[in-house]
């Protein structure tokens, strides 16, 4: 079974892609029943449909291709609830060589175009699209899946739903002047650059902090105007819009009326204000004037306060992003992370286990408090921190992650890698509107035989319960609806499942999984994604279960619940924890006779799922010594939110050898691969290394490569560097890219990933690289969980 091809299709991988039918036998296959969901994966052949879905009355799925259609009475029956619904007139045309695209066999996965609500009457006199202007007779299927465009197929009106008088999404721009003058020019060069591409409907704001905070009236035409904020101080919602004039009554919020939009000057379209804003921007000097032995005064809690309240009280719910720019740790005001007295050293891990960080409960409680704001108003948080120093990231981690926005850390604003991200950020489509998804939530609709536990990923619950939602919780879970500030194309949540209780499920009948995205589209058009997928219930015993084990999956959903255990247990207990799951998964799956370690096997289904959970424990999501709090935020951050692929190699990462012997092959992550005579290419998803051996270094030095006879080595030394081009192209963010030579200080960083095979106290090195090491290699590991998994 290809499982990527499979996701392809669906968007889904699965741990397990046959169920056992009871909560018992699921709970034995250990690893739990679940599904890596990538809802808006790219996709040549998803069919955008410019009418309203067609809703099931009792349990609220869309009519989706297993559905029962009875074409003489013009009824559908839900292959989830078995509730008969009547076709509207407007599918008075269907039949079995008839059908709408929503019916295709072949489209589990279609996308709606929903319609919007506009206050202009005359916008309403065209009439409302319905499916017949998409109807598809079984003939054409070929040539409908085949076209280059849809669009021909549905009905006249606008494709993309673009409207001009409609305003854009709004955005933010937090700017911390208390970073260096040559850090604050970069940020400054690259904010006009960004304003510079925006659609002229885009609302935007700017706030610039020190020790105070100033947001800045882009509609005073007169003079610069900023209103301040004190940075000591924490001010409600409500206490920052009257300050800031904008205040809205309740009626208008629970109306989501914007008049107070049109009234404010802090949020303006670029059409309107761009001469104002850009030189708001250029007008930005830093304020870095501090005491000796002391740090910067900044209030960077305060600043994003103001910045949430500015858009709470403009906006109705409309999908919005604030972008923090800062260069050093909260010293003043809420959510601070230090003092500014450099005699305090900013907490370590060691410090927050022990209770040695004075402020990190109360920080971490406070914006955990905004979190909760930027959801109910559909905020996205995003955090660009360079800095040589942490700032903060790990208290700040949970507004970031679960309003599903980018978190940066590094060395100095005026890098590539910055400016890659930001500007991959602002990319548009063709027909010039970002490339961004606002205001998303996420709906779970399953047949009464499967329920859901919960999510990982960047998502909140939105607490709501039918007779779907079981007990059992994991992650975030009470809920059948999730809320995302954002998705892109490559977001990925992690689903759980366990099976019901009810009744005796019959193995060999089918259950059903639904998944409905709605969003908020670049063009500010409302569009609703639905994927239906079907899977089996299997006996207990029976082969489908171990043919459909999806190890990647597998180990990328482990992880998951790793990092979830980590941030409320000590690494230790999370790694025995790991230890003891694999243990009993290799008891449950291998052959062998017990008590007899050498006899133990696992089928290729399982070979790699040990060495995944090897590579793991070993890792810096879960070992964070010689890591800061900041990077191991970070770190979880992006594996909570990365697709199958990427986990994957965050947890194992890849290593090609490139030889004169032929094309790159992969080898093992192992000491022992490395060679005099090789380069090594290595991908852990963060960072990229290129590797040379001693040989290979020695040459490349003595200018041999530029020698015409020397042609081959010439392309050796150049195969890499192209290949990691490519690498570093393809991701954001930006991995690091780091060449070294054998036996160079900057060698560790391969070094510290690979298996220690050979170590200092191994007895036979036959001049070969060792690691100097007391961890165990993978041949140890593997030997110890065989010993523990055939024991009775």
């Amino acid at each position: 079974m290809d499982f990527v091809e499979l996701e392809a299709i669906e968007g889904l991988r699965w741990t397990w892609n046959s169920w056992p039918p009871s909560k018992a036998d699921a709970s034995a296959l250990v690893i739990p029943l679940s599904v890596m969901c990538t809802p808006l994966m790219q996709s040549s052949e998803l069919p955008l449909l410019q009418y309203d879905p067609l809703i099931c009355g009792r349990c609220g799925a869309v009519l989706n291709p297993y559905a029962r259609v009875e074409y003489q009475s013009r009824i559908w029956v839900c292959p989830f609830c078995f509730q008969k619904n009547s076709f509207p007139r407007t599918y008075t045309g269907i039949g079995e060589n008839n059908l709408p695209a929503e019916l295709f066999p072949t489209y589990s996965t279609v996308e709606y175009l929903l319609e919007r609500k506009s206050s202009n009457p005359t916008s309403n006199l065209n009439p409302k699209p319905n499916w017949g202007n998409g109807m598809v007779s079984s003939s054409s299927l070929s040539s409908f899946t085949s076209s280059s465009s849809l669009m021909s197929s549905f009905s006249s009106s606008s494709p993309s739903g673009a409207d001009s008088r409609v305003l854009g999404p709004a955005f933010v721009f937090v700017v911390d002047a208390c970073s260096a003058a040559e850090e604050l020019r970069a940020i400054k060069n690259e904010l006009l650059h960004v304003l510079a591409k925006l659609p002229e409907n885009t609302l935007v704001g700017l706030v610039t902090f020190d020790s105070m905070v100033c947001v800045h009236d882009l509609g005073f035409a007169e003079c610069s105007r900023v209103v301040l904020f004190h940075g000591d101080r924490e001010l409600s919602s409500d206490q920052i819009q009257q300050f800031l004039g904008i205040t809205r009554t309740k009626k208008q919020q629970q109306l989501g009326k914007t008049t107070a939009a049109e009234k404010q000057t802090f949020l303006l379209p670029v059409s309107e204000c761009e001469f104002s804003v850009t030189t708001a921007i250029e007008e930005i000097h830093s304020s870095e004037q501090v005491l000796p032995g002391h740090r910067p005064l900044r209030c960077t809690g305060a600043a994003m306060s103001a910045a949430i309240g500015l858009l709470e009280g403009s906006l109705a719910n409309k999908g919005s992003r604030i972008m923090v720019f800062t260069s050093g740790p909260t010293t003043v005001g809420p959510g601070i992370i230090v003092s500014s007295d450099l005699s305090n050293a900013i907490r370590t891990h060691r410090d927050i286990i022990n209770g040695h960080a004075p402020y990190y409960r109360k920080s971490s409680s406070f914006y955990k408090k905004l979190s909760q704001r930027l959801s109910d108003a559909s905020i996205v948080l995003d955090l660009f921190a360079y800095s040589l120093d942490q700032v903060g990231a790990s208290e700040l981690k949970v507004p970031v992650e679960t309003s599903g926005g980018f978190m940066m850390l590094g060395e100095a604003f005026d890098s590539d890698q910055f400016r890659k991200c930001l500007r991959h950020i602002f990319n548009r489509d063709e027909e010039g509107n970002l490339i961004m998804y606002f205001d998303s939530t996420i709906e779970i609709v399953t047949t009464k035989d499967v329920k859901i536990c919960g999510a990982l990923g960047p998502c909140l619950s939105l607490r709501k319960k039918n007779n779907l939602v079981s007990e059992n919780e994991i992650g975030e879970g009470g809920t059948y609806i999730w809320k995302l500030g954002t998705l892109t194309n490559k977001t990925c949540i992690a689903f759980f499942f366990q099976a019901g209780e009810e009744e005796k499920i019959q193995p060999g009948s089918a259950f059903f999984i639904q998944i409905i995205t709605r969003h908020v589209h670049g063009n500010m058009g409302m569009r609703k994604r639905v994927t239906t997928v079907a899977r089996r219930w299997v006996g207990k015993h029976s082969p489908e279960i171990a043919a459909g084990f999806d190890q990647e999956a597998a180990a990328s959903v482990m992880a998951r619940l790793a990092i979830h255990r980590a941030e409320t247990c000590y690494a230790r207990d999370v790694i025995r924890w790991l230890d003891n799951e694999l243990i009993r998964f290799a008891s449950k799956f291998g052959d062998y006779i017990q008590e007899d370690p050498s006899s133990f096997r696992l089928s290729s289904n399982f070979s790699l799922y040990p060495q995944f959970m090897y590579h793991l424990r070993r890792s810096q999501f879960i070992d964070v010594f010689n890591s800061s709090p900041d990077e191991t935020a970070f770190f979880r951050l992006m594996l909570n939110r990365e697709g199958v692929v990427g986990s994957v190699i965050m947890i194992q990462p890849t290593l090609f050898e490139y030889s004169f012997d032929g094309p790159p092959v992969p080898v093992l992550l192992d000491i022992r691969s490395i060679s005099p005579d090789v380069i090594l290419l290595f991908d852990s998803y963060f960072y990229i290394v290129i590797h040379y051996g001693s040989k290979i270094a020695q040459w490349r030095k003595l200018g041999y490569d530029r020698d015409p006879n020397n042609q081959n080595l010439r392309k050796l030394l150049e195969a890499p560097d192209l290949d990691a081009e490519q690498l570093v192209a393809e991701r954001i963010p930006v991995p690091k890219l780091i060449k070294c030579d054998q036996h160079s200080s900057q060698a560790r960083f391969l070094l510290a990933k690979l298996n220690p095979s050979v170590t200092q106290h191994s007895t036979h090195t036959d001049g070969m690289d060792i690691i100097f090491t007391d961890d165990f290699s993978l041949q140890v590991f593997i030997e110890h969980l065989q010993t523990l998994a055939v024991q009775g």
